[in-house]
């Protein structure tokens, strides 16, 4: 029977998700500035929250289809949310201390991982529920993505600026719980959601065999791995963007908190645009010359921010840059959706977040330590030249021509899924959100 509710709940779900990791993306680096003064000490934070994230993408696939993508997802949320509220109490009681804070940071980052990629392999399933186009429904996904993003930073800034980090901190746990709720009441009764009534109970020997099924079929799928190492790369980058460079650019040469709101929902709004023109027209036009374009404009924030100290030109910077990176995410969902089967779908997803996600500790980390050693500029001109140069690997690399025309991998012979076709409803997308307006994770 037909229903959207399902796919109208995980999208809602989602929105409010990314807006609240928009209000963690303003808030916490200011906290940790704020309470700091140290840019070191902000990117330690951003690696303490980005490296568990990489732990728990990398095991965590088999456990998602074992205990089943509802109980996931709220779970994750729920831990996220106490994670989150306990920094801004410990603060105000006087106790909190910076390992502390690292320490919670890294749980939100263990925890949140599996929530998303829970929800997000959902899609299909529900999107054939709702009798949905799979291609629409990747783009809607990521347009309610951009959108929750633009309001998210938006409204992250004004309160950074007006009531303190540590009020946004508040929001954001809530932001948790809602999504929890959402989750919980809309998904109640769907079979994707659930545990799977024939598989065996989990063990170890179980455990690594569908550890190990999705990994290599990662590593058999050129296509996907490709993806999946270019992404990796301008993940790292895009963390060091977002979680330092930005937040120290906007506080020494933009004015605040406020204007940095400011260019993320710009980047936001705009990648919003382009996410909903590709999921209209996207499809008459080939996709690897339209990828390319768009990573090659998403950087363009982090080029400007090295030649200004003014505002106008990083929101012209950040309305390109945007527009570029809204046809990532549907471009990157769509191929995936394609190529991997539906029963290999969170293992696959787990694998290849995993992948995508290896250098985003490293890459607040070393840039807090690039800021204090060779200054603000230098850390820009770093970044951002590492971030065109990655880029360009659709352009120099032949198998990225199968970018239009991907042909579906089958699951190795001896394997639980070997001698069934491939569906069309895939894993999440390798690259939640690859831009440099934010954490290049999605909750």
């Amino acid at each position: 029977m037909r229903s959207r509710t399902p796919l109208a709940g995980v999208l809602a779900a989602n929105a409010i998700s990314i807006s609240g990791n928009s209000l963690t993306l303003i808030g916490v680096p200011w906290f940790a500035l704020e309470t700091t003064g140290s840019p070191g000490k902000a990117g330690l934070v951003a690696f303490c929250a980005a490296a568990p994230v990489v732990v728990s993408a990398l095991a965590g696939g088999p456990v998602i289809d074992r205990i089943g993508r509802r109980r996931v997802s709220v779970a994750s949320d729920l831990v996220c949310a106490l994670a989150l509220v306990a920094i801004p109490l410990l603060n105000r009681a006087g106790i909190l201390q910076f390992w502390m804070l690292c320490a919670l940071m890294a749980v939100t980052g263990l925890f949140h991982a599996p929530g998303e990629t829970a929800r997000h392999v959902l899609v299909p399933d529900l999107a054939e529920r709702a009798g949905t186009p799979l291609s629409r429904a990747a783009s809607l996904y990521d347009a309610v993505s951009r959108g929750a993003r633009m309001t998210g930073a938006a409204v992250g800034g004004l309160l950074v600026a007006l009531v303190g980090a540590d009020t946004v901190l508040y929001v954001d746990a809530a932001t948790f719980l809602a999504s929890a709720l959402l989750v919980l009441t809309t998904l109640r009764g769907i079979p994707a959601a659930e545990p799977p009534l024939e598989a065996p109970p989990l063990s170890l020997i179980a455990y690594r065999a569908d550890l190990r099924e999705g990994y290599s079929f990662l590593l058999r799928t050129r296509l996907l791995l490709a993806v999946d190492l270019m992404v990796m790369v301008t993940n790292g980058l895009a963390l060091s963007w977002s979680a330092v460079l930005l937040p120290i650019h906007a506080r020494e040469e933009l004015g605040g908190a406020a204007a940095q709101g400011l260019l993320v929902a710009v980047f936001g709004g705009s990648a919003l645009a382009g996410a909903l023109l590709y999921g209209a027209a996207g499809h008459r036009f080939p996709r690897r010359p339209v990828f390319t374009a768009g990573f090659l404009i998403t950087g363009l924030p982090i080029i400007t921010a090295a030649f200004t100290d003014t505002v106008p030109p990083m929101v012209v910077a950040a309305a390109l840059g945007g527009l570029g990176a809204g046809v990532l995410n549907p471009i990157l969902t769509t191929v995936f959706y394609e190529v991997v089967p539906e029963e290999l779908r969170s293992r696959v997803g787990g694998a290849s977040s995993a992948a995508v996600l290896l250098t985003t500790p490293l890459g607040g980390l070393a840039a807090g330590l690039l800021v204090e050693s060779a200054g603000l500029t230098a850390a820009l001109l770093t970044v951002g030249g590492g971030f065109f140069l990655a880029t360009l690997s659709p352009l120099l690399f032949p198998v990225w021509r199968q970018l239009d025309a991907p042909a579906p991998a089958k699951p190795a012979l001896g394997s639980a899924t070997a001698g069934k076709s491939p569906s069309s409803s895939g894993p999440s997308t390798p690259a939640p959100a690859p831009g440099p307006e934010g954490t290049t994770r999605r909750r």
